[in-house]
Formats: C-alpha cells, structure tokens, sequence
C-alpha cells in the first residue's frame, strides 16, 4: 500500500525534482523520460507488484535507488574491479545522504532517514531485515526487466552467465520466482544465458 502522509508525497516529489535534472535521456513507450526518472519510476512500479504492503522506508529508498547517480560518473574512477567497487561504495552512501537530506526537508525525523541511508547503503541486508532484500529483489527485476536486453551486447556469453549467477545470489527464493515470470519474455539467447546461469549456480 503506497504512503500516503503530506511529508511523503512532498519526499517522493523532491527526488523527482532531483533526478529531473539528469541530462541524460530515455525514451519509453514513446515518451522521453530523464535516465533516473525513469528508472525512479521503474523501481516504484516492481515495488508495488513485488511488495504490495511495502513500509515507508521501503517505498522511499526504491524510489531514491539512483538517485542524481550521474553526478558520480562511472568514468571518475579506474575502470578495473577496485575502481568499480569504490564507485558504487561511493555511490551509495552518496544516494543515502542525498535522500536523507530531502526527508529532513519535509519532516522526516533522524530515525527513519536512518534507515532509509541503510536501506541504500545496503546495511539493512546484513542485519538479514526483510526490506533489505526485498529492495534487493527489486533492483535485480528491474535490471532483468528493463536493462539486461541493452547491457548483454557489451559482454560475452560466459561473463553474461557469470553476472547473472552474482544476481541470482542476491535474491531470495521469492524473486527468483518472480525472474523465472520475467525470462521468457527475453531474446531466446539471452534466455538461454539465464537458463544456463540458473542450472550452474
């Protein structure tokens, strides 16, 4: 059930605001969208199906997920696997306190920014709580529904494997139902990739 308090709505509201100012562009459906709006919207959208009683905290740190990412290129840091990491550790902690920032804006107290800036930072799934992987759950199907058929081009066939073997141990066993729905609506080689992926993890 989404939230429905002033302060969250003007939450909600303000992220777009942010992510409205990304200069990069999508289009989808016939209608040009910002990058991270898009994706704002997408990971709204998979909540909603994935978690249909989702807490505050939850629906706040999906829709947060990317939030102004492009200020932090990827291309800021060296393009091997520590350059990576420290990327996305930066990142992270970058979306937390961005959003956090905005929460306190409209009202939010410390206790709940908290725990939206874990849920971001990942912290929430070490401490094994449900929305920790329930976000987590979320991303991997928004990545399988909307970004993996662009993304596979760049890869071989057994990193491709590899990637989606990762993913797959991100999830629980209700997304994995909820990605086993998804795949056969993909490209039958990439089908074939998550089918091999699967029977190798």
């Amino acid at each position: 059930m989404t939230a429905t308090s002033t302060r969250f709505k003007e939450a909600i509201a303000r992220f777009d605001a942010a992510n409205a100012a990304d200069p990069n562009k999508e289009i989808f459906e016939g209608k040009e969208y910002t990058k991270e709006h898009l994706y704002a919207e997408r990971m709204t959208t998979w909540l909603e199906k994935f978690e249909p009683n989702a807490s505050e905290a939850l629906q706040l740190a999906a829709r947060a997920q990317h939030i102004c990412r492009w200020k932090i290129p990827r291309s800021d840091y060296p393009m091997n696997r520590k350059g990576y990491n420290d990327w996305r550790t930066t990142l992270a902690k970058f979306h937390g306190d961005t959003a956090a920032a905005i929460m306190k804006e409209v009202g939010y107290d410390e206790a709940m920014c908290e725990k939206v800036k874990e849920l971001l930072l990942k912290d929430r799934i070490k401490l094994a709580d449900p929305d920790g992987q329930a976000l987590e759950d979320v991303i991997c199907l928004v990545f399988l529904a909307y970004y993996f058929i662009p993304f596979a081009p760049h890869y071989t066939e057994p990193k491709l494997i590899g990637i989606v073997q990762k993913t797959w141990k991100k999830m629980s066993e209700r997304g994995h139902q909820a990605a086993l729905e998804l795949a056969p609506a993909l490209p039958a080689d990439l089908l074939a990739v998550v089918q091999k992926a699967i029977s190798a993890a």
